[in-house]
């Protein structure tokens, strides 16, 4: 029996697990993601957070415990310089685990491991705040209808700069009574 034993074996002796691991952890920390299986990348995570943690303090003795856990002095530099810096004010949770279905050849459950902070998709596919509300597209496409004008005159103080399509109707709108106005002067004085 098996009970309170939490080490995933992976089908490896001791040894040649750490080895594997380490190898793992510094081809993350080079690479910021990698493709394994599922159990690996589990592992993986539990074996590399508490390094990443203690990277947040760089001191000789945490340096020492890092390399005697990763075995590559290129790692531990990255791990120290690069990794601690974005991750200094996140209390945990420095990976993300993103499974991927399965591969070809055995049918093993993929996954996708990676530092969360150095992922510039999730960032850049943040929805932007948009400066109007209400209808500020459909006022500005229906015209004609008095809503859509008051519409239009109650959102000019909420629109951005970059958006000015509304004042260039209004300019048109303008431009269009001001010959009007003067071709009821010029029926006037032809009357008259």
């Amino acid at each position: 029996m098996r009970h309170g034993k939490k080490v995933a074996h992976l089908g490896r002796t001791n040894t040649h697990r750490k080895a594997m691991l380490a190898n793992m952890a510094s081809s993350l920390i080079e690479h910021k993601r990698i493709n394994t299986t599922v159990a690996r990348a589990k592992a993986l995570k539990t074996f590399i957070e508490p390094l990443i943690t203690r990277s947040k303090d760089d001191t000789t003795h945490n340096r020492r415990v890092a390399f005697k856990a990763l075995r590559d002095k290129y790692a531990v530099t990255e791990l120290f310089h690069t990794i601690s810096e974005k991750v200094g004010d996140r209390p945990g949770g420095y990976t993300r685990i993103i499974k991927m279905g399965n591969r070809l050849g055995d049918n093993a459950d993929m996954a996708l491991i990676e530092l969360v902070d150095f992922n510039d998709v999730y960032e850049t596919a943040k929805p932007k705040k948009k400066s109007r509300r209400r209808g500020g597209k459909k006022a500005a496409t229906t015209e004609g209808t008095d809503t859509a004008a008051e519409t239009v005159e109650t959102t000019e103080a909420s629109v951005s700069p970059k958006d000015e399509a509304p004042k260039a109707e209004e300019v048109t709108e303008t431009a269009v009574e001001t010959p009007d106005s003067d071709a009821t002067t010029d029926e006037k004085n032809e009357t008259e």
